[in-house]
């Protein structure tokens, strides 16, 4: 009776976690199209024209992707108009990109008395971008200012996903982050509205943390990955650790410019890392003295994946500390609450276990344990052949 019923709480544990694991491996399959932030670069010209330099994906905002709602492209109803748009030629594109600007206009986008209406000048799309990912193209806009007017406010439409605006061509530049549907504070034209060390920490906190709850499924199997070895704390915050110190110093040196690897190389290698520590954990039960180092040099590779994310989305210069110092917390905090909910799923299944009518005496040794290694067999075993799948998805599909 004993066996039997702790048994059936492990495999209802094993169910919610590798379901888990399954729902990660298919979102990421589908993660060709996937949404990635508007950044803006706000200039003053001496003509008093306010110009815009947009790097924008057109098809999506053509098509009325809820770009605030998804994470790739393919998860929204206008997912078949998107496609459709992204077949097109260029210059078909091009010559529809002035309906955004009607609605941009209609919103309105700028705040400023006397402001004239947005004008669209130039647009730049790549050519040959593969179909699977996203076109980014490069599309300007101005608005006429009055000659008295001090400040604006920029107003970001929603369902516009996330809009990184930066002020060029003065002191102390305004840099933002607004999602979907919210409005920026006055901006002053002669600058002065650089984030303070304190906002720029903790505007990039969340920037840290969306990176890996929910979009960073690779860091979050590599993590429970490191999780389903021991159920000792002590192998785990080793290597926590070491992953930690790793992806903090290949995180601070990609976003500083000074290590540049193509994510053609480095996602190729996180998929093999998380291969690896799955592989591992069917043959280990607990911490060998060469692992720690070998989680370190994936930690490198992790890092240069969190770099290019920063990439995406560029640091303020006048707070560049602050800022990458408050997105790697957010990457830490991510972390840590997957490796903690992973232990609450488990805890609350032994403590189920252990409030079954059984006597005392009846009660299994080490309970804990033995559900543990009923889960982290199957769990490792089939993130190993999600990070395969992504392995070879990386390097030939």
């Amino acid at each position: 009776m004993v066996t039997s019923f702790v048994n059936a709480v492990s495999k209802l544990c094993l169910f919610l976690l590798v379901s888990t694991l399954f729902w990660g491996g298919q979102v990421k399959q589908s993660a060709a199209h996937e949404v990635v932030p508007t950044i803006a670069d706000m200039t003053l010209a001496e003509n008093g024209q306010l110009v815009f330099d947009f790097r924008i994906n057109i098809e999506a905002f053509l098509a009325g992707i809820d770009l605030d709602a998804v994470e790739d492209t393919d998860e929204d109803s206008a997912a078949s108009d998107y496609d459709a748009l992204r077949a097109l030629p260029n210059d078909d594109i091009s010559a529809r990109a002035q309906e955004i600007i009607d609605s941009w206009n209609a919103l309105p986008f700028l705040t400023a008395d006397g402001a004239s209406p947005l004008t669209l000048g130039t647009i730049t799309m790549p050519e040959d971008v593969d179909f699977e990912l996203p076109r980014i193209s490069q599309m300007q806009v101005s608005a006429q200012l009055p000659p008295e007017t001090a400040s604006v406010t920029v107003n970001w439409p929603a369902g516009s996903g996330a809009l990184v605006l930066r002020q060029q061509g003065v002191e102390a530049p305004y840099t933002g982050y607004l999602d979907g549907g919210q409005s920026s504070e006055p901006i002053a034209l002669a600058g002065g509205d650089a984030q303070s060390p304190t906002t720029a920490f903790m505007s990039y906190i969340p920037v840290g943390f969306d990176h890996i709850l929910p979009k960073g499924l690779d860091h979050i199997l590599f993590v429970l990955g490191l999780f389903f070895l021991s159920t000792r704390w002590g192998p785990l915050l080793w290597q926590v650790s070491a992953f930690t110190l790793a992806h903090t110093v290949t995180l601070a040196l990609g976003a500083m410019g000074w290590v540049n690897v193509p994510g053609s190389i480095v996602e190729p290698l996180i998929a093999a890392s998380i291969v690896y520590v799955a592989v591992e954990n069917l043959f280990q039960r607990g911490l060998t003295k060469w692992r720690p180092f070998i989680i370190f040099g994936f930690g490198l590779l992790h890092g240069l994946g969190f770099a290019s994310v920063l990439g995406e989305f560029g640091l303020p210069e006048s707070q560049f500390i602050p800022a990458l110092i408050g997105f790697n917390v957010g990457v830490e905090l991510g972390q840590l609450i997957v490796i903690a909910l992973a232990a609450l799923i488990l805890f609350g299944c032994t403590r189920l276990a252990r409030r079954s009518d059984l006597s005392e005496a009846e009660q299994p040794v080490g309970t804990y344990a033995v559900m543990f290694r009923a889960v982290s067999i199957p769990a490792s075993l089939i993130i190993a052949v999600i990070g395969a799948y992504w392995c070879v998805e990386r390097v030939f599909l």
